[in-house]
């Protein structure tokens, strides 16, 4: 009995030391009634079902209970569920805004009841202060620069003189449409080659992509040399259209996209693709330690954006790792 009785003690031990070296989880608040109400956008592309994903299970490793409501590309949905939020008195509420005008009054709801606000992905414009404790996502006016650098660089290696680009936009006032199209647009405006024949809104979705990329063919045929798509979803809807009308994506149209998801990367490898931004959806983690710093009455970044890579034809793509949305 002695000797099975230390035989136990030495298992309990080694599970024990296992247990407290286990580093890469990341430690569970304290309070285990700590509550997250998170309003997602919608699910209209894999990179939106992935960073719901994403939340989803950083949730479960910091053990923070999470309230998730989906409001389908509907304003009035999002704000609703906020709404609900703050009745069930969550301790913080985080949201990923369809626009950037009109939650002053809802936000001031949530201000006036004590619970923080977090901007997950996108932004918001508001002449109040304080609405919102801080914004989580990508730096959308640097997507648009790496987007048009790589564009310049590309005109350059193919000895070009003049470059018409055509942009299939995100959804109208949301913040990625806005400041992806700023800094293309500021950067490209640098350089007298090209000309940006027209404009027009895909809504981020893949068949919009499909419609616009018609509607572009026959407007403006092989005057083409560039499409500028807002997200993979649309580029991915636009490329059947092009090789429908007798060209070939990524050889006689320069195929611009922001996302980074496997789709995309696996037709960059094809040839059908020059050059994905990454715009990455993983933002759970830096979610979760904000929400928990909060709680604990802590001071917060107002600004976190994670670290981003660009994806093109300049590189060996087959070395690019699986991209998990």
């Amino acid at each position: 009995m002695i000797k099975n009785g230390k035989y136990l003690l030495l298992v309990l031990f080694v599970l024990a030391g296992l247990l407290a070296g286990c580093g890469d989880k990341p430690e569970k608040p304290k309070d285990p009634r700590l509550l997250l109400g998170f309003s997602q956008l919608g699910s209209e592309s894999a990179w939106r079902i992935g960073n719901t994903r994403d939340i989803e299970t950083q949730a479960d490793l910091y053990g923070v209970g999470l309230m998730l409501e989906n409001a389908n590309q509907k304003q009035e949905n999002q704000i609703a569920a906020i709404r609900r939020f703050i009745a069930y008195k969550v301790d913080v509420i985080a949201f990923s805004p369809i626009v950037e005008e009109g939650w002053d009054n809802v936000l001031l709801e949530a201000k006036n009841a004590g619970i923080p606000v977090i901007l997950v992905d996108r932004d918001i414009k508001t002449e109040r202060e304080g609405l919102t404790a801080c914004l989580i996502g990508s730096d959308f006016y640097k997507e648009g620069v790496m987007a048009a650098e790589y564009l310049i660089r590309k005109a350059d290696a193919l000895d070009l003189e003049e470059v018409n680009i055509v942009e299939i936009t995100g959804t109208e006032n949301s913040t990625p449409m806005r400041q992806r199209q700023a800094g293309f647009m500021d950067t490209i405006g640098k350089d007298e080659r090209m000309k940006v024949l027209t404009s027009v809104n895909g809504d981020f979705l893949k068949s919009r992509g499909a419609e616009c990329m018609r509607q572009l063919l026959s407007s403006f045929g092989r005057k083409i040399d560039v499409v500028f798509s807002h997200n993979d979803e649309m580029t991915l809807g636009a490329l059947p259209e092009i090789e429908r009308a007798g060209l070939k994506p990524g050889r006689d149209i320069i195929i611009i996209s922001i996302d980074g998801g496997q789709d995309a990367i696996d037709v960059l490898k094809q040839g059908k693709i020059n050059c994905v931004v990454e715009c990455t959806p993983k933002l759970g983690r830096a979610l979760m330690e904000t929400v928990i710093k909060l709680k604990a009455g802590e001071e917060v970044a107002e600004v976190i954006h994670p670290e981003e890579a660009i994806f093109t034809d300049e590189q060996n793509t087959a070395g690019i790792a699986p991209r998990g949305y």
